[in-house]
Parts: C-alpha cells; structure tokens; sequence
C-alpha cells in the first residue's frame, strides 16, 4: 500500500472517531508499528492532526471556536436541527461531547429555558451562551485525549441525575452490536448517563454507521432517538428499525 494511500486511510479514521490508536492502525493497514507511527508524525507536521502517546487526536475535537476543520460539518448540522424539536422548555438535558454535540448546541433556540449537565468544558462553553440556559458543568479529571471529565466522582455525580433527555454522540454504531466505543472511561461514562436518563437520543453521522468497535455501550433497543442526516425510510437505515428505537 502507497504511502498516501495510508495517510488517506488514517484521515478517515480519526475524523470518523476523533481519535485512533497505533494499535489498532497497525492491524487495519497491516504495517509496523514503526510505520505508523512515522505516517502520525508526517500527518502531525502537516498540522492535519495531534499526535499523542499510542495514537493521534483530530484537530477538530479541541476548540470550539474554530470550526472550520469540522468533519462532515454539513450533515452534523443537518442532525442538530432534526434534534431541536425534541428539546422543549422546563426539560433536563444530559450531554457528552464531541463536535456533533457542539453543532446542536450552536442551533438552540436563543430563549430556550432549559437545565443542561456536561461532561464536556467545550459544550459548556458554547452553552454558556444562552442567556436562559442553566448550565452545570460535571466536574473531575480532565480527559486531555477525549476532552471530557470522567472518573468515579463523575460517575458518582451522574447517578443523582435524573434528565429528560441524554444527548449523545458515538464513535460506531451497529444494527448487532448497537452503541459502542473503544475506551473504557468513555464507554462508562455513557452507560451511566443512559440510565440516568428517561430517554436517549444518539447523534450519529452515516459514515459512523455499521461500525463495531471493542466495548459495548448499550444495545439498540435501549436507544429512544438516532439521528443521522439520512431519511428514515433511506436503504442504509434499513436494518436499524428496531423495536423501542426511532428514526429522525
């Protein structure tokens, strides 16, 4: 394999999950370790991406204020405004993090009255915004990779929640293997904020569809809402009709 090739596999990758492991880069493209991480670096040096400890991170994952490098931008905005009509006045609101989640956050109503939880700085920031939004920020250890607290204390703080409605962006999702992801913390963290929710919505780009990763978070049928830019009636939605599981 070219080595553009590679690159072009890698970009894809970290923009569908906002982070990659060299591990798992090695068993995709079937090189050394070495190699991946010779093919992060020139990636890094050409600013297309961080490269951390075991892997990379995507630019767009770290600011809120530049957007400009968001990945399908356009299709995440198109699932933040067939998100809006579920969020109404007086609701409780439970969100992770991840630029999707951002893009709703951007297309709120400006006097929308309602009470949002965080795990994410980035979201709060954005939330902030809203002269009659009350913001609660979930506190604890700082993911430098995710963005995000997480931890017991947060976890602990989770479970006294008790919200209308869990916002949620994924990594994958499958029709077999629902909702899943591939750090622990993370997959943990959206466990407890599934339950401490009356219902779920999961915020999902198509390019994320049919993609199962090592850890499962919840199946689909645990789900309320997923929505993606697609028709619900599109082919590639087909084998996501599933009981207790609406398509927006």
């Amino acid at each position: 394999m070219l080595k553009k090739e590679r690159h072009d596999i890698v970009m894809r990758q970290i923009n569908l999950h906002n982070r990659v492991l060299t591990s798992d880069l090695v068993q995709l493209l079937d090189v050394s370790e070495d190699t991946i991480r010779r093919d992060l670096q020139e990636l890094s040096d050409q600013n297309l991406l961080y490269k951390v400890h075991g892997g990379a991170l995507s630019k767009s994952y770290h600011s809120t204020f530049d957007d400009s490098t968001v990945y399908a931008k356009e299709a995440k905005i198109i699932i933040a405004k067939k998100t809006i009509p579920l969020i109404k006045d007086g609701m409780v609101i439970l969100t992770g993090g991840g630029t999707t989640i951002i893009e709703l956050v951007k297309q709120l109503p400006e006097n929308l009255q309602a009470t949002f939880f965080t795990i994410s700085p980035l979201v709060a920031v954005e939330l902030a915004k809203y002269p009659k939004v009350e913001v609660i920020l979930i506190g604890g250890l700082f993911s430098k990779n995710s963005q995000i607290t997480y931890g017991g204390h947060v976890i602990n703080q989770l479970a006294e929640i008790n919200a209308d409605l869990c916002l949620l962006g994924t990594s994958a999702l499958h029709p077999k293997d629902g909702l899943t992801d591939t750090d622990w913390e993370i997959n943990q963290l959206k466990k407890r904020m599934l339950s401490s929710s009356r219902k779920s919505a999961v915020l999902c780009i198509s390019e994320k569809l049919n993609i199962s990763l090592r850890l499962k978070v919840t199946a689909l049928e645990n789900i309320s809402y997923l929505i993606t830019e697609l028709s619900p009636a599109d082919v590639k939605l087909e084998e996501y009709h599933v009981n207790g599981l609406k398509l927006l």
